[in-house]
Formats: structure tokens, C-alpha cells, sequence
């Protein structure tokens, strides 16, 4: 493919821009200016330059298959100092023109001429001979039958164990009546002659059993016949598909900023688990970085959005940005971005810096504390400051964990706050029964309709995307959430929630998904767009004095 293609000349001027001094930390960032110019000039071409195969979901007509798709831009400098921009997506994407605005894959492995396609296409022909003849009416029938039958001898055998068991107390009955009416030596005669009519009736039984069994052999060596020839054609599936996905990872070699290269499996080798996503490689971030390697284009920045429909499990608003995903990306742009001059990772920084711990209401047996926002609750992997250690540094001769529960870094407001070991398991047994009452308020980026309203959508955490949860139906825990609005104004909505279960990003989720109030919370960084705070704040508890028995009910106003 032609380099010039690829590499996209801004239209727009960008003599105002002042250009950014480090490459873009792409897990967690606000998106440059001139990304942002380059992301809205790919965005008007989406829209005009492609006769797209794609159902993004954004017509009048919504088809179920309506999927969006995650697109990239990475803005570059050229040999002749010229700045310009690459454009990617991530996964697969069908239309005319792409190959004139898109970097092309790292290895192409949907081309229906490529050695993966073709070997997939033999998996998927295995697949349907396995289903086939696991769901052939013959081995049904067969296997049917051989039930029917094993299931008849189970009976007749069973009436069998009945009869003789029968006998076997009849014959201690009669020894037991005639014990005191036989002479020694006939009742030695009689205990002979039942102990060899026991031996006669389990030789009996265990050859009756035997040629019972005889009779279900033939249906048994034929059903026998049939799975193991599914079992062959199993580990034949196993074995071709294990040598294919190798030989995909072997196509996956990376270039960093110093020239250097590196496979997919090495860079992954070091990971739990150390094999590599389905799809590591496809997304747009290494795509753009690897296109700028091998045509000596230097990054500047980068911004990945996401187009069309928003899907079902996850958070994604058209438009919107987001970060690289961990899970498949952070082992290969580690690797790719050495060598270059990368922004500090803001998750490496103390966010509670110059930030204050307001004490609303204390006790000699508990505390309540208004937590700021972007503060932790516990110490993080990076960051010790945190509302356990200031605690623990104020309350030197407290016992237990002091923190009950906790508020995710970005929430502010109250906090229970325990100063012995048995106040604090009294107060999350409170907790866990719930009776202890949160309210939280919030603003919600859009208007939301109804006065009330209750949620149910089970979350889990998103493995391949940490710290992102999603919904899930098969594998989430149950939350619960009700919600009371305050007021509305202009495009915005004030809310109460009461959260029913305490999970991770509940509130965020609950009201960012579209299932839920498809309105994020202002301020989300995850779920919507970052602004100076996330405008979710806890603004009251009420509960029972875990020593006193007295009702207490603390609040701390918020601060929007």
C-alpha cells in the first residue's frame, strides 16, 4: 500500500495548535487539540467517503446486527516535517475506500484468500460434521435405546436384589424359630444348607446380571463406536485449531519507536494469563503506531473514539472517547511506545495532594468523614495517601480496619469510619443487612425522563478493559439502584440514588447504560466525558448506633 494513502494532510489550519511536546499516555487521557482536529475531520469522512458494508446503528432503521466500531487517529509528523494524521479501526470493518483512509492490518487475517481464513473456514467444516453427527438421529436413537434398555435391567435387577434379600430373611427366620427345636447337629445341618442356598442365589444374580448385560452390548459397542469417532474428530478440531493460533501469533511481530521487534506471545509471555487476547493486535492503537514505524512517520498524538451504536454490555457513546484497553493493548504499546517521549501516566500521581479529610460527626466509637473528591479510600497499587492512612495517622490507638466501606476515588462525600475491631464488624453487619441507608446525589449529562424509577442491571468487572465493568446477565453480580429526581435544567439532570447493592461503578453504570438512564454522570471519565470533578457526591447516612442503639443520621451537603 502506498504510504502517501494512508498519511492524511490536515484541511483544516493548524497554526493556532501549539503542538504537544510528549506522545500521548493512551490509557488515560484528554484528547490533544489537534487529535481532536484530526478525530472530527475522520469523522466527516466517515460519514461522506465510505459506501460502508457496516451497519453502525445510526439510521432511522436499527437492525439487530447494528454494531459500533472503535476508530483511531494518531497525528503524525513526516520525513519533510509535514503534519498529518493516520486513521485506524479497531477489528473488522467492510466498504469501499477503506484502503485509501485506513492503515491496513497487522496481518490481515480476514481475507477470504489468506492461510487463516482458509484454515478457519476447514475448523468451521469440523465444527458442522461434529454437530452433525452429534446430533444424528441414528446415535439418538441408538443411545436411546441403549437407555430403555439399561434402564429395564436396572429394574429387573433391582426386583432380583428385592426377592433375594426376601429369602435370605425368610430362610434367618426359620433358623431363628427352629433354633430351640433342633438338636445341635440338625440345626448345623440346616445353617449349612441356607448359607449354600446364599451362595446359590448370588451366583445366580451375578450370572443373570451378566446375561442381561450381554443383551445391551450391541447397542452399547455401537454407541461406543459412534462417540469415539466424534472424540477423534474433537481432537482433531483441537489440534488444528492449537497449530492455527500459533501460527497467527507468529504474524504478530511489533515494532517499537527504536526499531526494535517483538512477537505478540513474547510480549504477552509475562502476563496472567501469558497467552494473548483473541484480537490482540487489531485494535486501532497498535495498527496506527505500527504504520508510523514502518514508514518513518514520528507520533505526535492519539485519540481513539467510538462510532455508531451503543452495545449492550458495554458503556460506548457515539462520539465519545476512550482509552486503549488494557487487556489486550498495554503489553504491545508498552512495547511500542519505548523510545518514545510518552506523557506521565496521571494514575502514578497522588490524587489527594493539598486535599482535606472534614470530620461531620464523631464519637469515642465511630467517625464519619466527608471524603473529597479524587481521593482514595484505601491505599492503591501506586498510591499509599488515602483515607485509611490519614485515619490510622489520626487515630493511633484505634483497632481493626477503621475503613467499613468504601467510595470509588472520584466520589466524594461520607464515609463510616470504625475505631475498634467490634464496632467495625457491627457496622458492616449493618451493611450487609442492609440497614444502613445511603443517598446519593448526582447530575446526569442529559435530560432524563420520570420522576422515579429503579434499575436492575448485574454488572462484572470488563477483564480485557480494568477498570471498566459491564453488563453482564450470565456472569454479573446483582445490582440494584433507585432513583428520585430533583430537578431539571437546561440539557442537565439532578437525581438521588439509593443504591440497593454496593458494586463497583454501580452509580456510574446505572446511569451512563443505555439500559439504565442513558445519561452519565457528569464528570465521568469512564462512562461519559471528564470535566473538573464527577458530579456524584454521598450526601446522607442513616443507621442505628452500633453501640448506643440510637438513630443517627448524618448528611453533608454537595458542592454542585
Amino acid at each position: 500500500m502506498n504510504p502517501k494513502n494512508c498519511f492524511t494532510p490536515f484541511k483544516s489550519s493548524i497554526e493556532d495548535i501549539k503542538i504537544p511536546n510528549k506522545f500521548t499516555f493512551p490509557f488515560y487521557y484528554d484528547p490533544h487539540p489537534i487529535a481532536l482536529l484530526a478525530a472530527s475531520e475522520l469523522q466527516k469522512r466517515i460519514e461522506t467517503d465510505i459506501d460502508w458494508n457496516h451497519d453502525f446503528g445510526l439510521g432511522q432503521s436499527i437492525s439487530k446486527l447494528a454494531l459500533g466500531k472503535m476508530f483511531g487517529v494518531l497525528v503524525v509528523k513526516n520525513t519533510t516535517g509535514e503534519l498529518g494524521y493516520l486513521s485506524a479501526f479497531s477489528g473488522k470493518l467492510e466498504g469501499q475506500n477503506l484502503d485509501k483512509i485506513f492503515v491496513p492490518y497487522i496481518y490481515n487475517r480476514f481475507s477470504k484468500k489468506g492461510h487463516f481464513f482458509l484454515e478457519t473456514q476447514q475448523l468451521d467444516a469440523l465444527n458442522a460434521r461434529i454437530e452433525a453427527m452429534e446430533t444424528d438421529p441414528k446415535l439418538l436413537a441408538v443411545k436411546q435405546q441403549y437407555l430403555n434398555k439399561q434402564k429395564e435391567i436396572s429394574s429387573i435387577l433391582d426386583i432380583e436384589k428385592k426377592q433375594l434379600k426376601a429369602a435370605s430373611a425368610e430362610r434367618k427366620s426359620i433358623r431363628h424359630t427352629l433354633q430351640k427345636q433342633l438338636s445341635e447337629e440338625d440345626y448345623k445341618q440346616l445353617h449349612a444348607a441356607h448359607k449354600q442356598q446364599s451362595i446359590n442365589d448370588t451366583f445366580y444374580y451375578k450370572e443373570y446380571s451378566a446375561y442381561l448385560d450381554s443383551k445391551l452390548q450391541k447397542a452399547k459397542l455401537e454407541v461406543q463406536d459412534m462417540e469415539q469417532s466424534i472424540e477423534r474428530l474433537r481432537e482433531q478440531r483441537k489440534s488444528t485449531s492449537i497449530k492455527l493460533q500459533h501460527w497467527l501469533f507468529d504474524q504478530y511481530n511489533f515494532l517499537n519507536a527504536k526499531g526494535e521487534i517483538k512477537n505478540v506471545q513474547t510480549l504477552f509471555k509475562t502476563r496472567i494469563p501469558n497467552v494473548p487476547p483473541s484480537g490482540s493486535g487489531d485494535c486501532a492503537a497498535p495498527k496506527l503506531l505500527q504504520y508510523a514505524f514502518q514508514h518513518q512517520l514520528k507520533p505526535i498524538a492519539l485519540a481513539e473514539f467510538w462510532w455508531g451504536k451503543e452495545p449492550s454490555s458495554k458503556v460506548r457513546k457515539h462520539k465519545y472517547f476512550y482509552p486503549a484497553c488494557r487487556g489486550k493493548c498495554e503489553p504491545i504499546l508498552d512495547f511500542m511506545m519505548e523510545g518514545l517521549n510518552v506523557d506521565e501516566n496521571p494514575l502514578l500521581k497522588n490524587p489527594g495532594i493539598g486535599k482535606k479529610i472534614k470530620i461531620v460527626y464523631e464519637d469515642e466509637h465511630l467517625v464519619v468523614i466527608n471524603k473529597p473528591a479524587e481521593f482514595l479510600s484505601v491505599p492503591g497499587k501506586h498510591v499509599v495517601d488515602s483515607v485509611q492512612e490519614r485515619m490510622l495517622q489520626r487515630y493511633p490507638q484505634a483497632t481493626g480496619p477503621m475503613i467499613v466501606h468504601r467510595l470509588d476515588m472520584s466520589t466524594s462525600g461520607l464515609m463510616l469510619i470504625a475505631k475498634s475491631k467490634s464496632v467495625h464488624k457491627n457496622l458492616q453487619q449493618a451493611f450487609k443487612h442492609r440497614s444502613i441507608k445511603k443517598r446519593y446525589v448526582a447530575l446526569l449529562d442529559g435530560q432524563v425522563e420520570g420522576e422515579s424509577g429503579f434499575i436492575d442491571l448485574p454488572l462484572r468487572l470488563d477483564i480485557e478493559n480494568r477498570p471498566f465493568q459491564m453488563v453482564c446477565y450470565k456472569h454479573g453480580k446483582a445490582c440494584r439502584t433507585k432513583w428520585e429526581l430533583v430537578e431539571r435544567k437546561d440539557n442537565f439532570t439532578k437525581v438521588y440514588f439509593y443504591p440497593l447493592s454496593g458494586r463497583t461503578h454501580q452509580l456510574r453504570m446505572h446511569a451512563a447504560h443505555r439500559d439504565g438512564l442513558a445519561a452519565p454522570i457528569v464528570g465521568d471519565d469512564l462512562y461519559g466525558l471528564k470535566k473538573d470533578r464527577l458530579y456524584l457526591h454521598a450526601e446522607s447516612l442513616s443507621l442505628e448506633h452500633p453501640v448506643t442503639g440510637q438513630a443517627l443520621e448524618v448528611r453533608a451537603e454537595a458542592e454542585f
